[in-house]
């Protein structure tokens, strides 16, 4: 069982070129074979959260053979549920929680974290964090976390696309499908 399925779970709101970014440099870099796109129902209580069908249609624009849009598994609580669920339905992948430096500030907090350090975790560099700070703050065992200090690409947030819609950050396709859906207004 060597091959490898990330799982990048997040609100995708939009989708836009930092998340399409981070999904092929996982694939072309081998940290992973496939990778899941993963988005969330509004159960972490977001304003301004679009309905979830327009962020999977937008998501469907980065589908490649090793890119997929999970339409199935978006409305767990916890990522250790959805985590036991993807073990299942893919026996023959090893599975790697793919996030953002944001998140391993309050990792800790995070529900049966240690069930999920069962898994691999990919760890992109976000801002001036120091993700390796944290796994040693939190005793976690190094072996299990891959820390992409070096990525290369740029820091971008949906809330300032969501204030300033702009196509500068959006796919065109994606760009295209907002103003379509007159989403975000």
């Amino acid at each position: 069982m060597n091959n490898k399925l990330g799982v990048y779970i997040g609100s995708f709101n939009p989708p836009h070129i930092g998340h399409k970014q981070v999904a092929n440099y996982l694939i072309d870099n081998n940290y992973v074979d496939k990778l899941l796109l993963i988005p969330t129902n509004n159960y972490w209580n977001k304003q301004n959260l679009i309905e979830l069908r327009h962020r999977i249609n937008m998501l469907k624009y980065y589908e490649t053979n090793n890119i997929k849009v999970d339409t199935i598994h978006n409305n767990y609580d916890y990522t250790y549920e959805l985590f036991r669920v993807l073990k299942e339905k893919y026996p023959e992948y090893n599975l790697y929680l793919v996030m953002g430096a944001d998140n391993i500030i309050r990792f800790n907090e995070w529900k049966n974290v240690e069930e999920l350090l069962n898994y691999n975790i990919i760890v992109l560099k976000r801002g001036n964090i120091d993700i390796n700070a944290y796994i040693d703050k939190y005793n976690y065992d190094k072996s299990k976390f891959i820390v992409i200090d070096n990525y290369p690409l740029e820091d971008i947030s949906s809330t300032i696309i969501r204030n300033n819609l702009s196509s500068s950050y959006l796919d065109n396709k994606v760009y295209k499908y907002v103003k379509n859906n007159n989403l975000y207004r």
